[in-house]
C-alpha cells in the first residue's frame, strides 16, 4: 500500500518579503527580460526609484534629478526632503512602510503600495540608500534585500535629498544590459509630465516647458502635421492633438499620475470617445469614428486619486472614477474635451477647416476600400481555417481580459524548415509563429489598398489584429526571424518597410524586434558554445582549446529544434528596431527604399563591411 502524502504544519512555509519578491519577481515588476524591451524588469527597477524622486518634485521640493548608469550600476539622486533619518532602513526593507500611505501627502502619487524600492532592493545584488536632512546623513547597504552595512548618523555639508544606487542581480536578470534609448525616452516623458523639472542623465540635461505639446512636437515633424498641435490643459488633465499627413492609423501616448500607461485604460478610452463626440457636434455631421480618428497623433495625461491599475507595472488604468466622491473618468474627460476642444475649433477656423478636409478624405478612402476590405476579411477567415500560416499561442485563449500579455511574442519567419524548427521548439503558451511564403512585396509608396489585396500582408495584419485599432494588437513582441544572409536581410528590410509605411507606431512603441541567432557552433565532447560573432567564435576556440568542432550555420533551417529552443528561450537575443524621433517616416522610407541609389549604396558599403567580414570567415 502506497504511503499517503502527509499535510501537516511542517508543510506550511512562510516566505519573508525579500524571499517572496525574489521567488516571484513577475508579480512585482512584470517580465524579467534582458533589457532589449522597454518594459523589461531592469527598466521597471529604475522607474520605481525615479518615481519616488518625481513625487518629491510634485510635492514642491527638488527641481533636479540626477541619473547615472555605468557598468550596470544605476544611481538616482534627488534634492527633495530626504527620507526621515530614523526610517531609512525600514523604508527600503519593510513591507507596508512608507510615506505614501498618508493620502494627504501623496493623493495623486504614482505608487501607493509602498513596494517599489523594496522590490529593487530584493532584486539587486548591491543596493545602497543615502538620505540627507538637517545637515546629517544616514546610509545603509544591502545585498538581495539583506542588510550588509548600516552607517552611523553623521554630519554632512551635502544638499538635502535622497540617493539610491543599485546593481540588478544577474542571477535573476540574465545577460542584461541597459539601452540608453529606452532610458532617455522614459526620462523625457517624466520631463513632459512635470514641466520645470530638470533630469540629468549621464551628464545630458532634459527639460520641458510645454509638456505634452513638446512630446508631440518631437514625435511628429512639423511638415507632417495637418494643422498645428492643439494643446489643452486644466486641473488634473492635459491633452495634445494633431493629425498626420502620411500616417494611416491612430497613435496615442497616455499617462496617469506620471505613469506611461502603454496599454491605455479607462482614460484613453474616454479620450477617444470624447474626440469623436465633440467633432461630430462641432460640424453637426454624423461622421464615422474611424474617419475622425484616422491618422490622429495625440497624448493625454490625467491625475487620479488613488488610481487602480491592472498590473503591478501600471501599464493600464482600471479606475472608473477620478477618486473618492469624484466624477467618473469618462465624464471628467468628456466634459473637458467637449468644452475645450469645441472652444478651440471655434476660435481657430483654419484648424477646423484643415481637420474637416482630413475627415472627408478619410471618408472617401474608407468607402473606396470597403469592398476590398470585405473580400480580404473573408480570405483571412478562410486562410485561418485551411492553412497553417499562423501557429498561435495559448495565452490568447486563457487570458481574455488581457489578450496582449507582456510575454506574448509572434515570430515572423520565412520557409518551411525555419518555421518548422521554431514551431517545434517554441513555448506554446506565449510564442506564436507566422510563416511567410517567399519574399514580401516592396510596399514603399503604395496605398493602404495593397495591404488588403496582397495575401501575405492581409493575413499578417489579420494575425496581429491591427486593422481596426492598434489597441487590439495581439502580441506585445513582434520578432522578425530570418536568415543572416543577403536574402534574409532583404526580407527584414521589406517587412520593416511594411510596418513603417502602414503601422509606424508598432516601431515607435517598441514592439518590433530582430531575432539574433548564432552564426557558429563551437564544441568538443564536454561543452558546446554558440557564437553570434567572429569575436565570440575566437573566444570559444580559446576556451575549449585543442581542435574543437566548428559549424557555420548558413540558415535557420539548419538549426535543429533541440538547439533552437536555446535561442528563443531564456537566452533569447533580440535587437529592437528603433526609430529616431527626429527623422520622419517618409524620410526613412525614401532613403532606404526610394530612388537615391548612390547614397544608399555608399551607406551599405560603409555599414556592412564588418558583418560581411564575419560571414566570409
Amino acid at each position: 500500500m502506497l504511503e499517503q502524502n502527509q499535510y501537516t504544519e511542517d508543510n506550511i512555509r512562510s516566505l519573508d518579503w525579500k524571499e517572496h519578491i525574489r521567488m516571484r519577481p513577475g508579480m512585482y515588476i512584470g517580465k524579467l527580460g534582458d533589457g532589449s524591451s522597454p518594459d523589461d524588469g531592469i527598466y521597471i527597477l529604475l522607474k520605481e526609484v525615479i518615481d519616488n524622486s518625481i513625487d518629491e518634485f510634485v510635492m514642491g521640493t527638488g527641481k533636479t534629478i540626477e541619473v547615472t548608469v555605468k557598468d550596470k550600476t544605476v544611481s538616482v539622486r534627488d534634492y527633495g526632503r530626504g527620507i526621515p533619518l530614523g526610517k531609512v532602513v525600514d523604508v527600503v526593507s519593510k513591507m507596508n512602510t512608507g510615506g505614501k500611505y498618508d493620502s494627504k501627502a501623496f493623493k495623486k502619487s504614482v505608487g501607493l503600495n509602498g513596494v517599489g524600492t523594496k522590490a529593487v532592493n530584493a532584486l539587486s545584488s548591491y543596493f545602497r540608500v543615502e538620505s540627507v536632512r538637517d545637515n546629517q546623513i544616514k546610509a545603509a547597504e544591502f545585498s538581495a534585500g539583506e542588510l550588509t552595512a548600516e552607517e552611523e548618523l553623521a554630519e554632512t555639508s551635502k544638499r538635502k535629498g535622497t540617493k539610491v544606487s543599485f546593481l540588478a542581480d544577474d542571477t535573476i536578470f540574465k545577460n542584461y544590459k541597459y539601452r540608453n534609448e529606452y532610458i532617455v525616452k522614459m526620462l523625457k516623458n517624466y520631463c513632459y509630465l512635470n514641466t520645470g523639472l530638470t533630469i540629468i542623465f549621464n551628464g545630458e540635461k532634459y527639460y520641458s516647458e510645454e509638456g505634452l505639446k513638446d512630446l508631440l512636437g518631437e514625435t511628429i515633424n512639423e511638415d507632417d502635421r495637418i494643422y498645428p498641435i492643439i494643446h489643452l490643459k486644466d486641473d488634473d488633465i492635459e491633452v495634445a492633438i494633431t493629425h498626420s499627413k502620411t500616417q494611416y492609423s491612430e497613435e496615442y501616448y497616455s499617462f496617469v499620475n506620471g505613469q506611461n500607461t502603454t496599454q491605455g485604460g479607462t482614460h484613453l478610452g474616454a479620450f477617444r470617445e470624447a474626440i469623436v463626440r465633440t467633432v461630430k457636434e462641432f460640424y453637426n455631421k454624423n461622421f464615422e469614428a474611424a474617419d475622425i480618428r484616422k491618422s490622429i497623433v495625440s497624448a493625454i495625461s490625467v491625475k487620479v486619486e488613488e488610481p487602480v491599475f491592472e498590473s503591478q507595472t501600471k501599464t493600464k488604468l482600471g479606475s472608473t472614477d477620478m477618486g473618492p466622491n469624484q466624477p467618473t473618468v469618462r465624464t471628467f474627460v468628456n466634459d473637458f474635451i467637449k468644452t475645450k476642444l469645441d472652444n478651440f475649433l471655434h476660435r481657430n477656423p483654419d484648424v477646423a477647416e484643415a481637420l474637416l478636409k482630413k475627415i472627408l478624405q478619410a471618408e472617401r478612402e474608407r468607402k473606396e476600400l470597403s469592398g476590398i476590405r470585405k473580400l480580404a476579411r473573408d480570405r483571412a477567415k478562410k486562410a485561418s481555417l485551411h492553412n497553417r500560416k499562423l501557429r498561435d499561442c495559448r495565452v490568447h485563449l486563457t487570458d481574455a481580459k488581457n489578450p496582449r500579455s507582456l510575454e506574448s511574442t509572434l515570430f515572423i519567419t520565412e520557409g518551411d524548415s525555419a518555421s518548422g524548427s521554431i514551431t517545434k521548439s517554441r513555448d506554446v503558451n506565449t510564442q506564436a509563429v507566422f510563416s511567410l511564403r517567399g519574399k514580401p512585396l516592396n510596399s514603399y509608396g503604395m496605398s493602404k489598398k495593397i495591404v488588403y489585396e496582397n495575401e501575405e500582408f492581409n493575413l499578417l495584419q489579420a494575425a496581429l489584429d491591427i486593422e481596426e485599432d492598434m489597441e487590439n494588437l495581439r502580441y506585445n513582441n513582434i520578432v522578425i526571424a530570418t536568415d543572416a544572409d543577403v536574402d534574409g536581410m532583404h526580407i527584414r528590410l521589406l517587412l520593416i518597410t511594411f510596418f513603417l509605411q502602414f503601422f509606424p507606431e508598432l516601431i515607435k512603441e517598441n514592439h518590433l524586434y530582430i531575432l539574433q541567432t548564432p552564426l557558429f557552433r563551437v564544441r568538443n565532447k564536454k561543452e558546446t558554445i554558440y557564437c553570434y560573432s567572429d569575436e565570440e567564435r575566437r573566444n570559444a576556440i580559446d576556451k575549449l582549446k585543442g581542435k574543437p568542432e566548428i559549424t557555420r550555420f548558413k540558415g535557420l533551417g539548419e538549426i535543429s529544434p533541440d538547439e533552437f529552443q536555446h535561442f528563443i528561450g531564456q537566452d533569447i537575443r533580440l535587437d529592437p528596431v528603433l526609430m529616431d524621433k527626429a527623422t520622419s517616416v517618409e524620410t526613412l522610407l525614401e532613403f532606404y527604399m526610394g530612388k537615391n541609389t548612390p547614397d544608399r549604396q555608399e551607406f551599405i558599403i560603409n555599414n556592412l563591411k564588418v558583418e560581411l567580414d564575419v560571414v566570409d570567415k
